[in-house]
């Protein structure tokens, strides 16, 4: 996922005067080649195959690898590019490899930014770029991947004495999955490659989540300034009534979102900027963009 934002350094001017030569970005490029690994591992998983005899398999989970880091990268392109048009400075992306076992394979990435954002403009330049980004690659894999996709007319059901996952649908995917394949959602064998899509789509969601500094939060604060407490307020006491009525681990993401909201955020060098009309029609649409990709229900465990 995107986005720590190091907002305590100075101004970009004097981060230049200050800032030692840079040095060859060896820490990203292994952390990009580990997340490659593990995401490739993962997406074996998703293609059904048994690499335990057999490691040649594994090249069967790069397509996946490939979808979902792409999406990644072109997530952090637009908060780096952003970055460097408004004279902020920041790092290149940082992936961050998680365990294939258990997860998608990554953790998700994020860049540094090592000075204040100069005002309330750039700040949402900043921090809706990156889901903006992510998000046209997302849909175009998760267009790709319904188009690889099976149609399985036959219920999923668990094997004795287990369980299987599914994922659930935003508004978005279960329209392009209509949109597609001319079918409801939950008669799809999904590719691996939908599977990034959707797991990208997720994502932008997740990093829309309106509170503190996370994509969400900045865009929040850009458009609205300090008044911006109860907003999140609801959106917690809304995460934690999901959790309690489907998927468990919205309750986690209330307690993370609580910890995230009391660090607060910090202003920008000019808040009296306003944010201007075409920015404000914008942050609607950001708005909107949280709405169709958010998925009440991520995950379904069918016993």
């Amino acid at each position: 996922m995107d986005g720590r934002f190091d907002l305590g350094g100075s101004s970009s001017a004097e981060a230049v005067a200050t800032t030692p030569a840079r040095r060859l970005p060896i820490a990203n490029a292994l952390l990009f080649l580990a997340t490659l690994g593990t995401t490739t591992v993962a997406g074996s998983f998703f293609t059904g195959v048994d690499f335990a005899h057999d490691a040649g398999v594994l090249a069967r989970g790069l397509p996946y690898a490939a979808a979902l880091l792409a999406i990644l990268l072109a997530h952090e392109s637009g908060h780096y590019l952003m970055c460097r048009r408004h004279g902020v400075d920041a790092s290149l992306p940082y992936f961050l490899p998680a365990p294939p076992f258990v997860i998608f394979g990554t953790f998700g990435a994020f860049i540094r930014i090592r000075s204040r954002f100069p005002d309330r403009r750039a700040l949402f330049d900043i921090g809706a770029a990156g889901p903006w980004a992510g998000f046209v690659v997302a849909v175009v894999v998760y267009v790709v991947g319904l188009r690889l996709s099976t149609i399985s007319l036959i219920t999923p059901t668990a094997p004795p004495g287990g369980f299987i996952i599914e994922n659930g649908d935003s508004l978005l995917t279960a329209f392009l999955t209509r949109l597609v394949l001319g079918v409801d959602p939950s008669v799809v064998d999904i590719h691996p490659v939908a599977i990034a899509g959707w797991f990208g789509l997720f994502v932008t969601s997740l990093n829309l989540l309106p509170v503190g500094q996370l994509d969400g939060g900045h865009a929040l604060y850009a458009a609205t300034g300090r008044r911006t407490q109860l907003v999140p307020a609801l959106l917690i006491a809304t995460v934690v009534w999901l959790g309690l009525r489907g998927w468990f681990g919205w309750l986690v993401w209330a307690l993370l979102l609580s910890v995230v909201l009391s660090l607060g955020h910090p202003p920008t060098r000019d808040d009296r900027l306003p944010l201007g009309g075409i920015r404000q029609l914008a942050a609607f649409a950001t708005v909107v963009l949280f709405v169709v990709t958010f998925v009440p229900e991520p995950f379904r465990i069918l016993e």
